[in-house]
């Protein structure tokens, strides 16, 4: 590695880490473990490092988003080279492809059409060119296309826009409040009586609804678990803290009296809302 200048110099950019990937999957010389990934073995990482430049996004923590969005540009860079090594396409190859398809899919900005448009109008032409696209792979299907890898919520919410855009959705949200209550009653009812894995089914029913609620209300419903889930964890710390006041840990409360605490940290955070 000494004797490679591109490999230790610290501005190296984007050489430096096509060629610092390529020494890794080296046959001879690389790293075993890199050597022995595949396509589907990095996949779950892919994943994960999307949502850990997510999590920072929602942090707010700028300073390690670098580093994240580093994180996620190696994944890029490792399917690139797993790809090129078995002769399919070339991460110069990807990057031209994307920067073809956003050309392509903004007229407005690098063709001759006019920029005077809403982004409402901007969304409606940019499902247009994606519709031709699809039709140009032979995705026939209303559904075709929509990665079976996203994650479940932000799936069902893909699917349910995609059949809304051919008439499928109900044409106001007081239909989807109502399926929510019918869903509750079905899956209640099977709780009740039925096996786990009927049980799971309405479960699942009741979440689909769910996402579509989001859908109408403008909601995206991934955002606002996580912020959901941000604020349990708020909650649940501020719990503990006050629970440390009296010298004891959470194991040694019981129900009543976390549940009281509980109400108490949220009435403090709104007094803090209402005097900021």
């Amino acid at each position: 590695m000494a004797e490679d200048p591109l490999i230790l110099d610290p501005n190296g950019g984007m050489p430096r880490l096509l060629e610092i990937m390529r020494r890794l999957r080296d046959p001879e010389n690389g790293c075993p473990w890199d050597i022995e990934q595949d396509f589907a073995t990095i996949a779950p990482y892919t994943i994960e490092e999307a949502y850990e430049v997510a999590d920072a996004i929602e942090r707010e923590a700028w300073d390690e988003l670098k580093g994240e969005l580093g994180d996620l540009l190696f994944q890029s860079v490792f399917h690139a080279q797993m790809a090129s090594e078995k002769g399919l396409f070339t991460f110069d190859q990807v990057a031209d492809t994307m920067s073809d398809k956003m050309v392509a899919r903004h007229p407005h900005v690098f063709g001759d059409e006019n920029r005077d448009k809403s982004a409402e109008q901007q969304t409606r032409d940019w499902e247009t060119v994606k519709a031709a696209e699809r039709a140009s792979k032979a995705q026939q299907g209303t559904l075709d296309g929509v990665a079976l890898g996203l994650p479940a919520l932000l799936r069902a919410v893909k699917l349910q826009k995609r059949a809304a855009r051919v008439g499928f959705d109900w044409p106001d949200i007081t239909h989807v409040v109502d399926k929510i209550v019918e869903e509750a009653g079905e899956l209640a009812e099977a709780r009740a009586s039925l096996p786990q894995e009927e049980i799971e089914e309405e479960f699942g029913d009741l979440l689909f609804v769910m996402a579509n609620l989001a859908r109408h209300l403008n909601i995206e419903p991934e955002a606002a678990l996580r912020a959901a889930n941000a604020k349990f964890v708020r909650r649940f710390d501020a719990v503990e803290a006050k629970l440390a006041e009296r010298n004891k840990r959470p194991e040694d409360s019981d129900l009543a009296e976390m549940d009281a605490l509980w109400d108490v940290v949220k009435a403090e955070e709104k007094a803090a809302k209402t005097r900021g």
